[in-house]
């Protein structure tokens, strides 16, 4: 897809915690660096993986805030602003349109279970309004974690009302024949489909999406940024493969303490282990275990940390 604002790897950035578990900007920061010089075109900051919702609107605020003053482009993060009250969503985006940011990544309203397609469109109706524009508005399609999905129907009902605020949308359903329905109807619109997972990555540039918006990414962004690249091909398919691999290495233990581990290992940096309940860092064995799926890949160490590490 041409002219997509996000378009290509995008990394859902884990959230660096001090060893009381409040926000460590100085390594998330360096993280974030290391990411968009290694293959990363931009970051998914305060989703899923980054643990968003572990934190208040005043962290997330100065979360936003200390990537900036670290030198992190804000026109290269997309914030996940999206919770359950209405009016903390729209104060949320509004903080992120004032930094720079060009879109941001909105949950649905997630409390309340079974709403209607017509509720959420009121939801997301009022978030457009009071917002005003100028920011993009992606859509977080997850409905194992939320319990609340977008059908077609109603993107398109929102498409409609609003053209071209809803700009995308985040599919980490693992339902490929749903995201090719999305990129069908709504790509031509000029609607950015992103895939969430790593395995999709070739496949989804291949139909028209937009890239990907992916947790493995903290790890694997190397590879990423070579299937974005070539798209096709030996070294394309090649690097498809390793994310494939890198994926399974992911969810092979709880995805965010495995990750946190990963990064925790590779820099020598044990404060990654740090993560807020009810999430908790792998245990020992379990650790180790993980280690060495990760080594097994090949995808160990990481491209470019050395390089990086050295530099410090």
């Amino acid at each position: 897809m041409k002219d997509a604002i996000y378009g290509g790897i995008n990394v859902a950035v884990l959230t660096a915690m001090h060893e009381d578990l409040s926000p460590n900007l100085d390594a998330m920061a360096g993280h974030a660096h290391w990411l968009l010089a290694n293959g990363a075109n931009g970051l998914g900051v305060l989703g899923t993986t980054g643990e968003a919702n572990s934190f208040s609107g005043s962290e997330r605020r100065a979360i936003l805030e200390g990537l900036v003053a670290r030198g992190i482009p804000a026109a290269k993060l997309m914030p996940g602003t999206g919770v359950s009250s209405l009016t903390e969503t729209v104060e949320l985006t509004l903080h992120a349109r004032g930094l720079g940011c060009r879109g941001v990544l909105l949950l649905p309203p997630f409390y309340y279970k079974g709403p209607s397609d017509d509720g959420l469109f009121a939801y997301f109706d009022q978030v457009a309004r009071r917002v005003g524009g100028g920011i993009a508005l992606y859509l977080y399609h997850f409905p194992q974690q939320s319990a609340v999905p977008f059908s077609l129907a109603l993107l398109e009902r929102l498409l409609d009302a609003h053209p071209g605020v809803f700009k995308g949308v985040k599919d980490s359903s693992g339902d490929y024949a749903n995201m090719k329905a999305m990129i069908d109807a709504f790509a031509p619109r000029g609607f950015e489909v992103y895939s969430g997972s790593d395995e999709y990555v070739q496949r989804i540039l291949a139909d028209g999406g937009a890239g990907c918006i992916t947790a493995a990414g903290n790890t694997n962004c190397h590879w990423g940024g070579i299937v974005y690249a070539r798209r096709t091909g030996p070294e394309a398919d090649a690097a498809q493969a390793m994310l494939g691999a890198t994926r399974k290495a992911a969810t092979a233990a709880p995805l965010i303490p495995n990750l946190r581990e990963v990064i925790a290992r590779s820099t020598g940096d044990m404060g990654w282990r740090n993560i807020r309940p009810p999430h908790l860092a792998l245990p020992g064995p379990q650790a180790d275990a993980a280690w060495a799926t990760w080594q097994a890949t090949g995808a160990i160490p990481l491209p470019g940390l050395a390089q990086k590490l050295a530099a410090e």
